[in-house]
């Protein structure tokens, strides 16, 4: 049972988070309820999309740090839709076209000129991020539509029309990684791009589509956000991409490529939300939060590392006694007969 959980970070992740809320809610009664549940999921919602893009590109191999700049532009371009008198779902559309177009800019660097990931990305980050400020003159977006906030609205469950998003992307990248043929060519990229070539999969443009499906996860992310705050600041989406980053460092993808989950990411952003909401609900100064939040993350990456050794380690001490004692010759002398 202990090799088990030492060995599946998912499972070890979710036991933590239980503990946090238990450890909470014996600290700060009113903690353990339904509506604090509904409440970090809600606060996790726009981090789930943004991690769910960075996964696929982190996946084969490639990094993305324009995630947030991606989310600002496309919900810039949605508030200005919005507040031009456009409908709903064609603000929408514009959205979501924005951030698949910023996608292909950062995967025809990457893929067709080969300009390395972290190098695109950052220049990428400045430009989006530039053109974000000059669309809205460096303004805040304010006033949108009740049509866009009511997204956000309670369903009776606790959960919205964002959270049946959420979930269902999530449902999807989960399918499509584990069950589907080009899920596997991400996979086969991100573990050896040289071979995958000579397999015959077309590894340029799954590393292309990786960060066109990045960007298009960060534009939903965008509206997400738009529609919880109901307005758009000229700094949406800044350092979001960090958190996305250690998220699914933490829920188990590898930067080496070729090793992900939707599953694990999906909890390590629950873990990281929860976290939050915890020291928001035990009173802790607002300035400790980001240090507190840290030092947590270190602690379980590193005590999640160190136990994983020992167990590994256990493992091949297993391996290697069994082996030498079917290579030792019996002592009986009956058998050597």
């Amino acid at each position: 049972m202990f090799e088990f959980f030492a060995r599946n970070r998912i499972a070890t992740l979710l036991i933590i988070t239980v503990a946090i809320f238990l450890v909470v809610g014996i600290a700060a009664p009113g903690f353990l309820s339904a509506k604090t549940v509904s409440v970090v999921v809600a606060n996790s919602l726009v981090l789930l999309l943004v991690s769910a893009g960075t996964m696929l590109v982190i996946i084969t191999r490639n990094i993305d740090v324009s995630s947030g700049s991606v989310l600002g532009l496309s919900a810039a371009v949605l508030g200005l839709a919005l507040t031009a008198g456009m409908a709903l779902p064609v603000a929408i559309a514009l959205c979501v076209a924005t951030g698949a177009l910023a996608g292909a800019v950062n995967g025809l660097l990457v893929a067709g000129f080969r300009v390395p990931s972290i190098v695109a990305t950052l220049g990428t980050l400045g430009l989006f991020r530039g053109l974000m400020l000059t669309m809205t003159g460096g303004r805040w977006i304010e006033a949108l539509p009740q049509s866009i906030k009511a997204l956000a609205g309670d369903l009776g469950w606790g959960g919205s029309v964002l959270t049946l998003l959420v979930l269902a992307v999530f449902a999807l990248l989960w399918f499509f990684l584990r069950h589907t043929r080009r899920g596997g060519f991400l996979f086969a990229v991100g573990d050896n791009r040289e071979a995958a070539r000579h397999l015959g999969i077309p590894v340029r443009t799954i590393e292309f589509l990786a960060f066109v499906a990045a960007g298009i996860c960060a534009a939903l992310a965008g509206i997400v956000f738009a529609a919880q705050i109901g307005f758009i600041p000229n700094q949406a989406g800044s350092g979001i991409e960090l958190k996305a980053i250690a998220a699914n460092v933490l829920g188990g993808v590898s930067l080496l490529g070729g090793v992900g989950s939707a599953v694990g990411v999906f909890v390590a952003v629950i873990f990281l939300t929860a976290i939050d909401s915890a020291l928001v609900f035990l009173r802790i100064p607002a300035f400790w939060n980001d240090f507190i939040a840290g030092a947590i993350l270190l602690l379980v990456i590193f005590v999640d590392g160190r136990v994983r050794m020992a167990v590994n380690a256990r493992i091949r001490a297993k391996r290697y006694a069994s082996t030498h004692h079917a290579a030792t010759p019996s002592a009986n002398p009956e058998s050597r007969k």
